[in-house]
């Protein structure tokens, strides 16, 4: 799947793939994460420099989670959960990977919500402005089958229904609406 968006008025894509893990090894995984799904979201922007400057957000919704899956969680990069940023990832024309497992294959559902945003650099405080954003997962049946969900875009309202979550999680920053317009579509890939 490929998402257009816009960053400081330049156009970019955002590629995104859900696969099967194959060979865990190969993408630093356990070799209990055989059949999981794995997710690379890859920038492509015309700017340069700190023009392409941007993060990923993700919250996840899982059925093992303390929640039990009654609402989304914010997601933070494993080395960093204290971290007091909302972004997994951030950098210029930033890559989200991420690949899920479990050590046993219960059942179970497991949806991300994964943003690409920005945070100006015009000293009007940490600001998150959403650009583009997706929805992919996986669930595990009563048998221990692994299914995944492939990527579909996500819009403004999706983006909208998680604001009370990330400023609850993170009040030192501001998170805007995701305002229409400013995603322009999607393709399948």
């Amino acid at each position: 799947m490929v998402i257009a968006f816009s960053l400081n008025g330049e156009p970019g894509t955002v590629t995104v793939s859900v696969e099967s893990v194959d060979d865990p090894s190969a993408v630093g995984n356990p070799s209990h994460a055989r059949g999981f799904p794995c997710c690379t979201a890859t920038v492509s922007h015309q700017g340069r420099g700190y023009r392409t400057l941007s993060g990923w957000i993700q919250l996840v919704r899982a059925g093992d989670s303390p929640s039990r899956g009654e609402h989304f969680d914010m997601d933070p990069f494993v080395l960093f959960p204290d971290a007091p940023s909302p972004y997994a990832f951030f950098g210029f024309s930033p890559t989200l990977f991420d690949a899920p497992s479990r050590d046993e294959r219960a059942p179970l559902t497991w949806l991300a919500h994964s943003f690409l945003a920005r945070t100006p650099l015009d000293g009007a405080g940490r600001q998150v402005v959403p650009l583009a954003g997706f929805s992919w997962g996986f669930d595990i049946d009563t048998d221990g089958r692994i299914s995944r969900r492939d990527a579909r875009p996500l819009t403004f309202p999706d983006w909208d229904a998680h604001l009370p979550k990330l400023r609850a999680s993170y009040p030192a920053w501001s998170f805007g609406p995701w305002l229409p317009g400013q995603h322009a579509g999607s393709s399948p890939s």
